[in-house]
């Protein structure tokens, strides 16, 4: 049965605040006048008002005598009764048919129907409908919960809600999977049965189903293409799951959770739609693996390349040398004065070798001149050849705009992979040159397009580099969405999951309504455009008066920011908190917070099945301690008593996925949102993004050498907010561009901190992502490497500036955004109702698209965008500040998140995607976990501090953090004591820091730079 803890379901707090009895227990006049009218005798009318107040709190009608009798007598206090009712009198009452009577003419008088048969059925048909795309069954009841109250009826029992819940669940799952079922032949369910059964094999077929993509090399490659094929032909006899996108998701999170012997152990209609779904998801995967693979072989090749063209100019350094040189002396000679025969004879005499043999050295070097690599490719493409060409084969490439040429350019593929010769005539592969060629730069023309030798007018085309160019060509549309590779998941044509035209209509009058936008081009224009036109002209009004600000050669030129210094009395306050910090281990910790928050609740079984686990408590406790901190199952049963590594990795493979640890996240964000201190650091309206590099082995699809960095691994890429607690999580690689995330937290924030300004470092700056923020009712403002370099564009070509003129680029292309402002809000609408992310948007728009349309129309509306934000940063210093003062945030966290994953050196050592996925996740949630942590101390030394006569500022708890360590004990033999009391949270929890610090309590309203402006320095981790 669900925890009633877990939902909305409203119950009886115990304790209730002074607000609370005001609000709940108290009854108004007007009440206490109603219930005359019912009730004559006192105890009646006593009666009546418990039944009322609780009605009123809880939703329903509950029994007096289960109600503890300290809240009934709040009530009764409130209209003087002079004595309480008997418990027996109570039960009498509720037991009379006086006391029904008066409960049905509550019920009128506040306007709800009471919960009866007909309602339950209603209820049934809600409950079914929320488990089309919800699977938790407290999410369900929460559904429910929330259409009852708007139908204005009374609650049953949560044990009623439960069960409607779990039956209605049941019955769409069923429902699911006997469509599933139903398509399958005897033949294909004797199939997945020959999975589950390994027969004389060492491992099952089902097994062999989850194996995942390791680095690219030849022969992985080769294996895992083969793997992709066997995998196509089973998925192939598939039929296709017509499922919601949540409750495919829930599906496969189940089929992967299960092994051969747990999916077998299922109810047949069960088992075979699990294993569908399962295999035409992996097939999906795989499919993206194998593009994937495709791109980075061609980045290896290219990565050679380069390496062995730095190489070759460093080997002949010296030849090069030799060859000025001989320029150089033939010049001389030319220049001589006397005749033409004599300046002909000197230069004849200056020749260092045969002038054939010179011609031959010039044209070998010219061939590597500049960063010509392209040379470099043929060797090491011979070996790969095949490969690539069989990546090319499974995933089908298909154009994802009108523009068919690189289609045709794959069929060409396909007549080079049977030539044998080197050269050929374009006819012989059906290419027009003018025609067909005309994406191709002029540098890799030049080696593909050659003369032909026994016919200087005609042209022939070498195989080889032709091939190279065209894979070079796929390899950047994969990347940039002008390909797609049907049926994948991440490569998938993106242009289906955008909204249709009819629901874009639908949605289109409220999206403007919220969001503030205009509905059409023409509106859309005149508003961005008077923002831009209104912002120049401020600036350049206000610009003679900026004292930090001026302009040198055509180039803006900003004074550095000087930096606040720490002021000795911050210092010693630092200092002092940390020393009285109380000792304690990262597991005490865990399980403090755990227990406090009950983030618990939040681990079920994947499968759906009730969890049979004992100590639900310890067991989570040491779930996030193994994989948050990176002890590993093999090393926690080391150094945890009574501990098997089976026991220790079991709950991480069948209680938690992603959606588990998003729950925690947010869980532990909303209760460090409600303590007072951080407010004193932020007001949660900014965020900010950036990325660290966490180290893995190479042997895996998602590791990448890091060239800053060096050395291989991924990118954790984290938004923080200004309250430095950590919102998002996310590992990509590390050839992934960052700024394509930060827009992600809009769409998948639930917690109740919601920034609005976004910032970042340089990589947040991307045009399409400034103008793709403001739909998403956000505002970017990311700190700006080499600022002076950057373009500034005008409003219109006639448009110009008294004093800032010079900064001013071309105009901004208003019919472009015009012409395309629906297909803008088609993109937006689709990011707000979850049906397409803006990483992917991102991702698809880069500098590389030069086949969308609506990429250039969405770069003119952030040029825009990003024109008003950097004449904002010019004129505005607390705003820089603010930028910095948030980077900073976002580097201090990256190290309290390292100091958190200590073991086993960092290292990454998991080689699954998603688990790695969830390594990241696990170690933001014990990050946040430790810093909620910290702050409930700090509340309390702080008052104790005060007590003793510190004088403390404001302003000195602003330069505070709560990224503190050293009072935290990460090594030794750990004892889970899930018995500890947690009282003493509880009542730092609780402390009114600003009014027992004799401060205002600080704005959650404040402009968003305003409090983390006033300090540059954020102090990291001890």
């Amino acid at each position: 049965m669900t925890k009633i803890d877990e939902t909305a379901y409203p119950l009886l707090n115990q304790q209730p605040s002074d607000a609370e009895v005001q609000n709940h227990y108290t009854v108004s006049p007007e009440e206490w006048a109603f219930i005359k009218t019912l009730a004559q005798t006192a105890d009646g009318r006593l009666a009546a008002a418990f039944h009322l107040k609780l009605h009123q709190r809880l939703g329903r009608f509950v029994d007096l005598v289960d109600v503890p009798n300290h809240l009934l007598l709040k009530v009764a206090e409130s209209v003087n009764a002079r004595r309480m009712p008997t418990a027996a009198a109570l039960r009498q009452y509720d037991a009379s048919a006086t006391g029904r009577r008066h409960l049905a003419k509550m019920r009128d008088y506040i306007g709800v129907r009471a919960y009866d048969a007909k309602a339950a059925a209603w209820l049934t048909t809600v409950a079914e409908k929320a488990a089309e795309l919800r699977s938790v069954l407290p999410d369900i009841i929460n559904t429910m919960l929330e259409e009852l109250a708007h139908h204005r009826y009374d609650l049953p029992s949560f044990a009623a809600l439960d069960r409607i819940a779990a039956a209605a669940r049941e019955a769409v799952h069923d429902r699911h999977y006997g469509a599933i079922e139903a398509q399958l032949t005897p033949e294909l369910k004797r199939t997945i049965d020959g999975l589950l059964d390994a027969g004389d094999r060492a491992t099952t077929g089902w097994h062999a189903l989850k194996r995942e993509s390791r680095k690219p090399t030849n022969q992985e490659a080769r294996h895992y293409l083969q793997h992709v094929v066997r995998l196509r032909a089973l998925a192939e006899q598939m039929p296709t799951p017509a499922l919601p996108i949540p409750k495919h998701r829930y599906f496969y999170d189940v089929a992967a959770s299960l092994d051969a012997s747990e999916l077998r152990a299922q109810k047949p209609i069960k088992r075979y739609a699990l294993a569908v779904i399962y295999i035409r998801a992996q097939y999906a995967h795989t499919l993206d693996d194998a593009g994937e693979i495709f791109v980075k072989m061609m980045r290896a090749l290219e990565n050679n390349a380069t390496s062995q063209l730095v190489a070759h100019h460093l080997e002949y350094t010296e030849r090069a040398e030799r060859l000025v040189l001989q320029l150089k002396d033939m010049l001389e000679a030319f220049v001589r004065k006397g005749s033409n025969k004599a300046r002909l004879t000197a230069i004849e005499e200056s020749l260092d070798g045969e002038p054939a043999d010179l011609i031959t050295q010039c044209t070998e070097h010219l061939a590597y001149a500049g960063k010509n690599y392209l040379p470099f490719l043929l060797r090491p493409y011979g070996q790969q050849r095949s490969i690539l060409m069989n990546c090319l084969d499974l995933i089908a490439l298909k154009s994802a705009s009108d523009d068919k040429v690189m289609e045709r350019m794959l069929d060409v593929l396909k007549r080079c992979r049977s030539a044998k010769a080197m050269l050929l005539a374009p006819e012989a592969l059906g290419i027009d040159v003018d025609r067909d060629l005309d994406w191709m730069s002029s540098r890799w023309r030049k080696h593909v397009v050659v003369a032909a030798k026994d016919d200087a007018e005609s042209v022939q085309i070498h195989r080889k580099y032709l091939e190279l160019a065209i894979l070079t060509q796929l390899k950047d549309e994969i990347s940039t969405g002008d390909v797609f590779i049907p049926g994948g998941n991440t490569y998938d044509d993106f242009r289906e999951q955008l909204v249709d035209d009819a629901t874009l209509d639908r949605e289109l009058p409220a999206f403007v309504e919220v969001s503030g936008m205009p509905a059409t081009g023409k509106d859309f224009v005149k508003k961005l455009k008077g923002e831009l036109v209104t912002t120049s002209e401020r600036v350049d009004k206000a610009f003679p008066n900026l004292p930090d600000a001026r302009i040198v050669d055509g180039h803006i030129v900003l004074s550095k920011l000087k930096k606040t210094p720490l002021a000795e009395a911050i210092g010693r306050l630092d200092t002092e908190i940390s020393d009285r910090m109380e000792a304690t281990t990262i597991v005490d910790v865990l399980v403090d917070v755990t227990k406090w928050l009950g983030v618990d609740k939040h681990f079920k079984r994947l499968a759906g099945t009730e969890g049979r686990v004992d100590d639900l408590l310890r067991r989570v406790v040491l779930t996030l301690f193994c994989y948050g901190c990176n002890i590993g199952p093999t090393e926690l049963a080391r150094c945890v008593k009574n501990l098997s590594r089976k026991q220790a990795a079991w709950l991480n493979l069948k209680y938690v996925n992603e959606e588990t640890l998003r729950r925690v996240v947010n869980d532990v964000i909303n209760a460090y949102y409600k303590l007072e201190l951080p407010a004193y650091w932020g007001s949660g309206q900014s965020a900010s993004g950036d990325g660290t590099k966490w180290t893995m082995r190479d042997n895996t699809i998602m590791s990448e050498f890091h060239i800053r960095y060096g050395g291989y691994g991924g990118i954790g890429y984290y938004i923080v907010s200004d309250t430095y607690v950590a919102l998002y999580s996310r590992f990509i690689t590390c050839g992934a561009y960052e700024g394509h995330y930060i827009l992600d937290l809009c769409q998948e924030n639930a917690s109740d901190i919601r920034p609005t300004y976004l910032h970042g470092d340089t990589h947040a700056q991307n045009y399409v992502a400034f103008g793709l923020a403001p739909f998403l009712g956000a505002k970017l403002m990311p700190r700006i490497r080499r600022f002076k370099e950057l373009n500034l564009y005008r409003p219109s070509q006639k448009k110009s500036y008294k004093h800032i003129d010079a900064l001013f680029n071309r105009s901004i292309k208003w019919d472009l955004i015009e012409r395309h402002c629906r297909d803008i809000l088609r993109y937006a609408i689709s990011m707000k109702l979850g049906r397409i992310s803006p990483s992917t948007i991102l991702r698809r728009f880069n500098n590389k698209s030069q086949k969308n349309k609506i990429h250039d129309a969405m770069h003119e509306m952030g040029a825009a965008y990003r024109t008003i934000y950097l004449l904002e940063y010019i004129e505005d210093p607390l705003m820089r500040k603010a930028v910095s003062a948030a980077a900073n945030k976002s580097e201090a966290y990256n190290h309290f998140t390292k100091w958190a994953f200590f073991a086993n050196d960092g290292l990454i050592d998991e080689t699954i995607r998603h688990e790695q996925q969830k390594l990241i996740r696990y170690n933001h949630a014990v990050a946040n976990m430790i810093m909620f942590h910290n702050v409930q101390q700090m509340q309390r030394i702080l008052v104790e501090l005060r007590g003793e006569g510190w004088e403390i500022t404001p302003e000195m708890i602003e330069a505070l953090g709560p990224y503190r360590t050293q009072h935290i004990n990460r090594l030794g033999q750990h004892t889970i004591d899930t018995s500890r009391s947690i009282e003493a949270l509880r009542r730092d929890s609780q402390i009114p820091l600003s009014r027992m610090l004799g401060h205002q309590r600080p704005g959650q309203n404040r402009p968003a730079w305003s409090q983390s402006a006033r300090q540059n320095k954020v102090l990291r981790p001890k």
